[in-house]
């Protein structure tokens, strides 16, 4: 039985560990997954959040739901994991790694359905720990890429959290920032609050103390003045789903930053992997968003800090336009406008990344 681990999660032979997002910074605490119910609830309740890692953790999942019914005849067996994987994909609608990474595990359900049931197990855990491995990989290679952008110097604004904890481990926008410190370049970056689940003061201030990154901690309503200051050079964030024509999904908020940036003449990157790229949806218009719980508002942690009742509106993401992008960094290089075109080049090259 394999063994893997990383700063995001850790799988060992029955079970996923997952470390406990909603505790930090404040406490490093760790939750057990050893069914696929367990998974969804950890990826519903923001245990583990982040496009990439939420993909990855639902790898993790499927292949608990297999391990379920590891005994059961093959109808049972199969109608099992469609109900394992509907689940799952219930789990949060907007994040496309998470579809991405549940067709990959079942594609290899089948086509390793002809083997004996602990190796048709044992295959799927093998896909499983290659969607981690190459997560890894990936958001290195990516971080290279992005890193050309980034000039000695330079004050970076980041939005929400696309590090080590938002994928399974080294980060998208802030692997960018990690491989720019690599290669001896000087930066200073403003993380934004990021309202109302503080990602960013949670978080990414968090991963980036860590590591010795120079990181200052602004309110989501400074990013104007900081910009206008002239703090900011680049603006660096992720994503959660990126259409055909290069609409951008990620945390509610990111599209305000984009207009700023704009206003201010500040380049504005996403930096993602292609697997959170969706060509199936050809705008930002088709993009699902997610509402969450008003209590996310109207709390913060147990302290309640508004009036009982209250109307709430809570969408967890924002689609930024693609004329407010000015480059999307992938793995395979930077996607410049036209996106509908350069992205499409990008999966031409690979074509089995395609969603």
């Amino acid at each position: 039985m394999s063994h893997f681990k990383s700063l995001t999660l850790e799988w060992s032979e029955d079970r996923l560990r997952l470390i406990d997002q909603r505790k930090l910074p404040t406490a490093e605490e760790y939750v057990e997954c050893r069914n696929h119910e367990e998974v969804y609830v950890a990826i519903r309740e923001m245990i583990v959040r982040g496009a990439p890692a939420i993909g990855a953790t639902a790898a993790f999942g499927y292949l608990l739901g297999a391990k379920e019914v590891l005994d059961a005849s093959d109808e049972v067996f199969l109608d099992h994991m469609t109900t394992v994987k509907k689940r799952l994909s219930e789990s949060r609608p907007t994040a496309v790694n998470l579809f991405w990474a549940l067709d990959r595990m079942e594609n290899a359900l089948n086509s390793n359905w002809g083997l004996e049931r602990k190796k048709l197990i044992d295959s799927l855990e093998r896909a499983a720990l290659s969607i981690a491995k190459e997560d890894i990989e990936i958001n290195k290679s990516l971080g290279r890429n992005g890193a050309t952008v980034v000039r000695d110097g330079d004050g970076i604004l980041t939005h929400c959290n696309a590090g080590a904890l938002a994928t399974v481990d080294y980060g998208t926008a802030l692997g960018v920032m990690r491989a720019a410190v690599e290669q001896g370049k000087r930066i200073k970056i403003f993380a934004d609050e990021t309202r109302p689940y503080l990602q960013g003061a949670r978080l990414t201030a968090w991963e980036l103390i860590k590591s010795g990154i120079d990181v200052t901690l602004i309110c989501d309503n400074m990013a104007g003045w900081v910009m206008k200051k002239g703090f900011i050079d680049l603006v660096l964030v992720g994503a959660d789903r990126i259409a055909a024509n290069g609409d951008a999904a990620n945390k509610i908020g990111t599209y305000s930053v984009a207009i700023l940036a704009q206003r201010h003449g500040i380049p504005f990157y996403i930096a993602a992997p292609l697997s959170t790229v969706d060509l199936t949806t050809a705008s930002g218009e088709e993009i699902p968003i997610e509402e969450r719980s008003h209590r996310e508002i109207t709390h913060i942690g147990n302290q309640q800090i508004a009036p009982e009742g209250v109307r709430c509106l809570n969408p967890a993401f924002d689609v930024t336009p693609s004329s407010l992008i000015t480059g999307i960094i992938t793995e395979k290089g930077i996607a410049r406008p036209p996106y509908d075109v350069s992205l499409r080049e990008m999966f031409e090259e690979n074509p089995e990344e395609v969603i």
